[in-house]
């Protein structure tokens, strides 16, 4: 399979489950001779504007449970996971950044990304303001200078709002999301269904 393209991970630095899936997604793609390609996109448009829902989490009855569900993956997984108390966060400044290093260091990019999501899902520090996203971005020798200039830039701006487009044009409608050969898979739940697919190629197996 080295000549299948990568498989496309949607992820948002905001998710919980995006964070999770992070953590297995490329251990994957690598047991099937794939890579990834790590995309960013905004559950703040798929989910509240194009979708026109509530963030999952604040939904009576069914946020418990994706709560709970959250943290027995992480056990599961054994990947370190604690639910912050932030209130207005977002990641609209986090994602800018990725677009930014991805630009010109697909794999600083990626670090890039996992370190934030540590930040938020471990350490339970914000990421919303500009000034948080540096000190994360500093740590990994990233210049801040010109970190900071990127992501108030048009360019950087135009180019995530281009990512989300064509993610919700490929039909992505919350993180985590995986297409691998076409074949589009939503949620940590369904890497079963992906690994299926990976190993087979089809859905009839017998």
């Amino acid at each position: 399979m080295a000549d299948k393209d990568p498989i496309a991970f949607y992820f948002d630095i905001f998710s919980p489950f995006a964070y999770l899936a992070s953590h297995r997604i490329d251990a994957i793609a690598t047991r099937y001779g794939r890579t990834t390609d790590w995309r960013p996109v905004l559950v703040g448009i798929t989910v509240l504007k194009v979708m026109g829902m509530k963030p999952l989490m604040t939904y009576p009855l069914k946020g418990p449970y994706l709560r709970r569900d959250a943290e027995r993956l992480a056990q599961m997984w054994n990947v370190p996971f604690q639910f912050h108390g932030l209130k207005g966060h977002h990641s609209l400044n986090a994602m800018r950044a990725y677009v930014w290093l991805k630009q010109s260091d697909p794999a600083l990019a990626k670090r890039f990304a996992q370190a934030m999501y540590r930040h938020l899902w471990v350490d339970n520090q914000d990421i919303t303001q500009p000034e948080d996203v540096m000190v994360v971005a500093a740590k990994l020798g990233i210049d801040t200078t010109e970190l900071r200039a990127a992501i108030t830039s048009d360019a950087i701006k135009n180019a995530l709002k281009h990512d989300v487009e064509g993610a919700i044009n490929k039909g992505v409608f919350g993180v985590p999301f995986f297409i691998a050969d076409d074949e589009p898979f939503f949620g940590c739940d369904h890497l079963p269904m992906l690994e299926h697919w990976l190993e087979h190629g089809r859905w009839k197996t017998a």
